[in-house]
Order: C-alpha cells, then sequence, then structure tokens
C-alpha cells in the first residue's frame, strides 16, 4: 500500500485496517514504509543476537522479542487504537510482562536493537533515538553491518549522552546484563565485509 505524500495524521486503529503483509511504523502519526525487505546479513544479525540473547535469558524474568512485532508507544492512557506511535524494532528485552497486550507491546522496552538498513539507516540513528529516548528505553543499540560497528546509548537522567562506541575486536554488555557479553568478532564473522 503505497500512501500519497500528506499532512494526515494515523493512529494504530487505522494501521490495523492496512493490508496485511505489508510493514509500517508510524512515529507520532506519520507512516513509514518498512520495505523493501531487510538483506540477509541484516537478518544474520538479528537470529545470531537473538539466539545469544534468548539462551542468556533462559530462566530469568526477561524475554527476547525479534521484529515483526508492534510496540506501541502511547503519549499516555490513551486506548490501543488512538496511540499515533508504533513502531517494529528489529530486537526488543522486555522485563516488564505486563506491557505485552494482544497487539504486541504497550510501553517501551527495557532494551531495543536495530540494525542498520539503507533504507532505514537515518531514521534509526536520528527519529528512532529520540523516540526511544523521550519514551524512557533504558538502553538502545544501534548495529551497523557494513561497518561492523556497534553504538550503545544509555539513558542517564532521561537522556541519552555520548554512546559508547565498539569495533568488531570488542565486546559490548547491556548495562541491565552486564554479564552478558557478545563478542562483536563472533557476531560479525560471517558478515561479508563492505566492498
Amino acid at each position: 500500500m503505497a500512501l500519497p505524500a500528506t499532512s494526515e495524521r494515523f493512529t494504530f486503529g487505522v494501521y490495523c485496517t492496512w493490508p496485511e503483509g505489508e510493514r509500517w511504523e508510524l512515529i507520532d502519526g506519520v507512516a513509514y514504509a518498512m520495505s523493501p525487505a531487510p538483506d540477509w546479513p541484516h537478518q544474520g544479525l538479528v537470529a545470531t543476537l537473538t539466539a545469544v540473547i534468548h539462551a542468556y535469558l533462559k530462566g530469568k524474568p526477561c524475554r527476547v522479542l525479534p521484529s515483526p512485532l508492534d510496540v506501541l508507544l502511547p503519549k499516555g492512557d490513551e486506548a490501543d487504537d488512538q496511540v499515533d506511535t508504533v513502531v517494529q524494532p528489529d530486537l526488543v528485552v522486555l522485563c516488564d510482562q505486563s506491557k505485552l497486550t494482544r497487539h504486541g507491546v504497550r510501553g517501551a522496552p527495557e532494551w531495543v536493537i536495530e540494525i542498520l538498513s539503507p533504507s532505514t539507516s537515518s531514521r534509526d540513528q536520528r527519529e528512532k533515538r529520540e523516540l526511544y529516548e523521550r519514551h524512557g528505553v533504558a538502553e538502545y543499540w544501534i548495529v551497523s553491518p557494513t561497518e561492523r560497528l556497534l553504538w550503545s546509548y544509555r539513558l542517564e537522567g532521561g537522556v541519552y549522552g555520548k554512546p559508547a562506541i565498539y569495533d568488531e575486536a570488542m565486546t559490548a554488555s547491556p548495562r541491565a546484563f552486564p554479564d552478558l557479553t557478545i563478542a562483536l568478532t563472533e557476531l560479525f564473522a560471517d558478515i561479508p565485509r563492505a566492498a
């Protein structure tokens, strides 16, 4: 479904009427197409991170959930169909199970990971970073398959400061799980280097 250039704002209620098989995000009512589908290095990183995080969380009260999964970020206590911000992060780690709904997740997950794709790179690095900060996502990771880098933003006093930047020779750990170490050499092992 191609949306015309418009100043119209959409809500989750309208979003739910759009054809199945199409992926969209709404940020403050503005619709963004999630296509074309991600390439295999992107999906390979999603699969590897999901497996590593899932194994670590086994027996713990948190869970890792890969996309596609709707994450509704309400401005207040509005009904789900009136929420105007719905995103599909590549991975979310959710510890507050009360945020799970029949629609997906309502409210900020504790940890969000986005893998950069050419079609979403600038939105992930700007709009979505600001969005996650505003909604209180405690930690936001951005992973670049082409640069083989990881940026980790951590919420301090309600804002993200300068990110910690990890290259492929380093290991990264989320603040909430300091004993979960992700070796970037292993993370990027099967990902081809950019030409």
